[in-house]
């Protein structure tokens, strides 16, 4: 995965380049704001990257989750960066769209035409891990969504030089910008949770109590918390009364069953009997 984020930050901050110069040269907003978009996925991919590298890293005495939560931060920051773009491409877009200018359609076309192939072939080295890392799926998104923008581009493009209406290059840049907005929003809201400790968006909280509750030999489940450690491990902590003691190997086993049906490799389980459970402090629902 190391190659895959080097080469696909490598590969669009040189594209970025490019989009820029002739950006300029063709007089074009949509190919600036274009470029403004590859600039987010090149700082997202290096955030990325760097996260997936402190991920590696063991825990110390005093961050003991090691640094897992690096990744959620890259996320959050990619999603925030990028929606901040958003604004700075609208301003200009409706200046243009007041005040339409000239655009060289043929250079526009070339460089979109350029970014299809440079985005798609960079969204595939992303493809496999998608469903697993939060951080891997958001790149596979930035990256697909920008081919598809690089075509709008070359479409608006082409549609200009067939009728001269110049006001189609900042009306594809708005385009780029609603296209950000769509896909970056999701990225945000789940970051965001995951900053907060909110329950996985794949997991709810009541699938995984009505599991454990039903269970042999357990009467209640209560002080369930679930939260990602990173974007890519669960971790879960409970509270369960039972009928009995239950031998240690039976919290090896209801752990490794956490970990197959709901991809939670990091379980804390208390084990109480009815008369412990009658004095916990955290029995009560409204108790954190």
């Amino acid at each position: 995965m190391d190659a895959a984020f080097a080469a696909g930050a490598g590969i669009n901050l040189a594209f970025v380049v490019t989009e820029v110069v002739f950006g300029l040269a063709a007089n074009s907003v949509a190919l600036i704001a274009d470029a403004a978009h590859n600039l987010g996925d090149v700082l997202a991919l290096l955030l990325a990257w760097g996260a997936a590298w402190l991920a590696r890293r063991p825990p110390t005495d005093r961050r003991t989750y090691g640094w897992g939560r690096s990744s959620i931060l890259a996320a959050l920051i990619n999603a925030t960066v990028l929606l901040a773009s958003v604004g700075a491409i609208g301003v200009e877009a409706l200046r243009r769209l007041l005040e339409p200018e000239p655009v060289a359609s043929g250079i526009v076309m070339a460089v979109a035409a350029a970014g299809i192939v440079i985005n798609g072939g960079t969204a595939l080295l992303f493809m496999r891990d998608r469903h697993d890392d939060l951080n891997v799926r958001a790149q596979f998104q930035h990256l697909a969504g920008d081919a598809l923008i690089s075509a709008g581009v070359v479409v608006a493009a082409l549609v200009i030089r067939l009728t001269d209406l110049a006001w189609l290059d900042p009306v594809a840049s708005l385009g780029v910008a609603a296209v950000i907005l769509v896909a970056t929003w999701s990225t945000l809201r789940e970051s965001l949770d995951l900053s907060l400790d909110a329950v996985p968006a794949r997991l709810t909280q009541q699938e995984v109590s009505d599991w454990l509750a039903a269970q042999p030999g357990v009467r209640e489940v209560h002080d369930l918390h679930i939260w990602g450690l990173s974007t890519t491990e669960t971790a879960l902590t409970a509270h369960l009364v039972c009928d009995s003691q239950p031998v240690e190997r039976s919290l090896n086993e209801l752990a490794a069953a956490l970990q197959q049906r709901f991809r939670i490799g990091h379980t804390t389980i208390q084990i109480e009997t009815e008369t412990d459970a009658a004095y916990c402090r955290q029995r009560p629902e409204e108790v954190v």
